[in-house]
């Protein structure tokens, strides 16, 4: 297909996907400044922090984590399905984060919640979840956005990462945030429907994965864009995705190439992701895994973080890999809103 047939496009594309990949800059920067206005609940004595989400908020959380892995002194995980850990208790600060406030199994996690006696927060655009914590009087962050929850991932990012900085868990990350911003809109010059192929490197990669099985390889910090890059591919362009780890893919991943198979490899691509806050070690290791994928003629590629903060490495490959998705969605000539495989799942639950 042509990547650079805009009109095309225009007709794939039915809710007009691509616009909320555009905006996803100012998304940011309006999530950011929102969480600004919001009243701070008083939340003391809290020991540890649970964030409950699922699917695209999901990745909103894991994105938080890496952000604040090296300045938050509490413990925090993220919590992919129902109920609580046992070790969740009054201590335990529980926030709760769903976009459209339906999601069964964040629900599911408030409940336990409730019972346990943690502390609970709540963030989403309403649905059910801000109706129980409303009846419950316990604090809520409601957030407008009129988009998918595909692209919706900005808002409960900066929502969650300003709270955490608003309660004096972790340093201002403003100039941090403004950054990613700035970065994430320089990128796009390059990357954006109007960019022709041969000067769009998101095009470029697109047009690698057609017909292939993709894996991305991330070092420890970057695995929360290694997954969403793997779920945009599964969700825009509705084809097959997988992720790996450094340091853990190269004590088992590596050795897969020890009996390589020349009918299958043709039809794989591996795409390395890179940042200048990777830890020296997962750095070296990246490039000898990517060496010894090439010396057994694997297809494989690099693509480079861009910015100087954590958070605008996470946020520039964000976008890449958004843009690289709808492009391979327009490749396939899928519907990247198409949503009938996830409606008649839930329909069938």
């Amino acid at each position: 297909m042509n990547l650079d047939d805009l009109e095309l496009f225009k007709q794939i594309d039915r809710l007009n996907m691509i616009a909320q990949i555009n905006g996803l800059p100012d998304q940011l920067q309006s999530a950011w400044g929102l969480a600004q206005t919001l009243s701070l609940p008083k939340l003391d004595e809290v020991h540890n922090i649970i964030l409950s989400a699922m699917g695209d908020s999901g990745s909103a959380a894991e994105l938080v984590v890496a952000s604040v892995s090296s300045s938050l002194s509490l413990p925090v995980s993220v919590h992919r399905g129902y109920g609580l850990p046992a070790s969740a208790t009054d201590n335990t600060l529980v926030i709760c984060l769903s976009h459209s406030g339906n999601s069964e199994e964040v629900l599911d996690t408030f409940e336990s919640a409730l019972k346990n006696g943690c502390k609970i927060f709540v963030i989403s655009t309403g649905g059910e979840l801000t109706k129980r914590a409303q009846a419950n009087n316990l604090p809520v962050w409601n957030f407008t956005y009129s988009g998918m929850d595909t692209t919706a991932i900005a808002y409960p990012y900066a929502l969650t990462l300003a709270l955490f900085a608003r309660l004096g868990l972790i340093p201002d990350p403003s100039k941090d945030v403004a950054e990613a911003v700035a970065m994430m809109k320089r990128s796009q010059q390059h990357i954006v429907p109007e960019m022709i192929a041969a000067k769009n490197p998101a095009k470029r990669y697109a047009g690698q994965l057609v017909g292939r099985w993709v894996t991305f390889v991330a070092t420890e910090n970057l695995a929360p864009v290694a997954y969403r890059w793997k779920t945009q591919i599964n969700q825009l362009a509705k084809a097959g995705a997988n992720f790996e780890i450094i340091p853990e893919a190269t004590h088992n991943t590596l050795i897969a190439t020890i009996n390589p198979n020349p009918t299958l490899n043709a039809h794989t691509m591996t795409l390395f992701m890179r940042a200048p806050s990777d830890h020296p070690r997962n750095k070296l290791r990246s490039d000898l895994m990517r060496q010894a994928f090439m010396l057994e003629a694997l297809n494989t590629d690099v693509i480079d973080a861009r910015g100087d903060s954590v958070i605008a490495h996470l946020w520039t490959l964000i976008i890449f890999g958004d843009y690289m998705a709808y492009y391979l969605a327009m490749a396939y000539g899928a519907d990247p809103s198409e949503e009938d495989a996830f409606v008649n799942f839930k329909r069938s639950l």
